[in-house]
């Protein structure tokens, strides 16, 4: 294999052609010179002279062209080591040398500003990574930990200096690079907490890949989740028991003051029943109230089973008599589900569509369809007067209906939620009327063409 050729250095390329350019008249002179009458004493000197000035001139033409540039590599030079101080002479717009000045302080300018703005983003970032009450740790490709913030060092019970450059094997954080994400931990660390959110990414930093984890706490987030749900089910309770408590409370004690001072009147009896009767009347309710609410409070978790969902929709739809509801059958499937917990969820939606359809003389039907490769959708429309109030449509016991307990629509969502769909419900654009979605996903509820 041959070697390469060396080209000669660009400087001495210069250097050769100014040579080149004046060799002709040089060589032509000097012919002229020692053919023509002239004594050997001026024929020695105007050589000299000759020479001199043809070696001089081509001296200057290469120093003329290499200092400019030198110049620029000494500038490009300081640009990379990171001075963005230094400024190159001579920079101006009407000569070729001078618009190469203007660039590269340009570049200079442009990259200043261009380090500056990514120092003050790291600063920031650095900062608010040591503020958060979120653990931050990332791991080269290798596994060994590079970088933890403040609440790692909590959570890990151990001083930055004792971590960083230490491998996930020593430090039992194996787990954290392996396994689906996000996921709950429920492991323990050096400090009490738990559970935890884990989240994983991958950067590059200095060319190599490097793994990202973030570790939340949700015993915060959790507990006052909680607490929120204890008030809500306290404001309930106090509301619907002191409705039934008030009038029992006042009939009972108009009862005994009747009795405790004797003398009964003529209509008495009638009282007595009557007052007794509204007591009756709101201890069932009130009975019918906490069942109601012990129904939605304990949801058993469903037991999967083949259900094929037309023959489930026809099934659901067979039981309401009021007014005839339309099935308009989608692809076959058969879902793999609860079938008694699904059947109340439709039965729920196919009952309040016929109540809204009632209301108008219109129309129910529903319908069903592969919405993406891997979710069925399920439709109940009606030609009823549609939602007027959708902000409190899954609030507990929240019903518009005289004599409606306020569960049906929670307990469907709660059901849908359970099979890992969802349940929504929304005015039909296409005239008036509501639209319930429910939506199962593929790879939880084993759909199948």
């Amino acid at each position: 294999m041959s070697r390469p050729r060396r080209s000669l250095p660009h400087d001495l390329r210069i250097f050769l052609l100014a040579l080149l350019a004046g060799l002709p008249g040089s060589i032509a002179t000097l012919v002229l010179l020692w053919t023509g009458d002239v004594s050997a004493k001026v024929q020695w000197t105007f050589s000299v002279v000759v020479v001199a000035v043809h070696l001089g001139a081509a001296l200057a033409v290469r120093e003329r062209v290499s200092r400019p540039l030198q110049t620029v590599a000494n500038l490009l030079a300081a640009l990379r080591e990171g001075d963005y101080s230094v400024r190159g002479r001579g920079a101006r717009g009407d000569d070729p040398l001078g618009e190469v000045m203007l660039e590269v302080n340009a570049l200079g300018d442009t990259l200043r500003e261009q380090r500056l703005g990514a120092l003050e983003a790291g600063a920031l970032l650095t900062q608010v990574m040591e503020e958060i009450e979120v653990t931050v740790l990332t791991f080269d490709a290798e596994g060994t930990l590079k970088l933890v913030n403040r609440a790692g060092e909590r959570l890990l019970g151990l001083p930055r200096a004792h971590l960083v450059n230490k491998s996930a094997g020593t430090l039992g954080l194996t787990e954290l690079l392996e396994g689906p994400v996000p996921r709950r931990l429920t492991r323990t660390f050096a400090v009490e907490g738990g559970p935890y959110e884990l989240r994983r990414g991958t950067f590059r930093q200095g060319g190599l890949p490097h793994q990202l984890v973030v570790l939340a706490d949700l015993r915060l987030a959790l507990r006052e989740e909680e607490r929120e749900a204890w008030r809500r089910m306290v404001r309930v309770l106090s509301h619907e028991i002191n409705n039934s408590l008030t009038p029992i409370q006042s009939i009972a004690g108009a009862l005994r003051d009747a009795l405790v001072q004797g003398g009964r009147p003529a209509d008495w009896d009638e009282d007595a029943k009557s007052g007794l009767g509204i007591i009756e009347r709101r201890s069932e309710s009130l009975a019918r109230f906490l069942s109601a609410y012990a129904k939605l409070a304990k949801l058993p978790p469903p037991r999967l089973g083949p259900l094929e969902l037309e023959s489930w929709v026809r099934r659901v739809v067979a039981l309401e008599t009021r007014l005839p509801v339309e099935v308009r059958p989608g692809p076959a499937l058969t879902v793999s589900a609860d079938g008694d917990q699904l059947e109340q969820l439709l039965i729920n939606l196919v009952r309040n569509a016929v109540d809204a359809a009632r209301e108008s003389k219109g129309r129910v039907w529903v319908s069903w369809t592969r919405a993406s490769a891997d979710a069925v959708e399920l439709w109940v429309e009606d030609e009823g007067p549609g939602l007027a109030d959708t902000a409190n449509l899954f609030v507990p016991f929240f019903t518009t209906k005289p004599q409606g307990s306020g569960i049906g629509l929670v307990l469907s969502r709660q059901i849908a939620e359970a099979h890992g769909g969802t349940l929504r419900l929304e005015n039909r654009t296409e005239g008036a009327g509501c639209r319930a979605r429910l939506r199962l996903p593929l790879q939880l509820s084993g759909l199948t063409r």
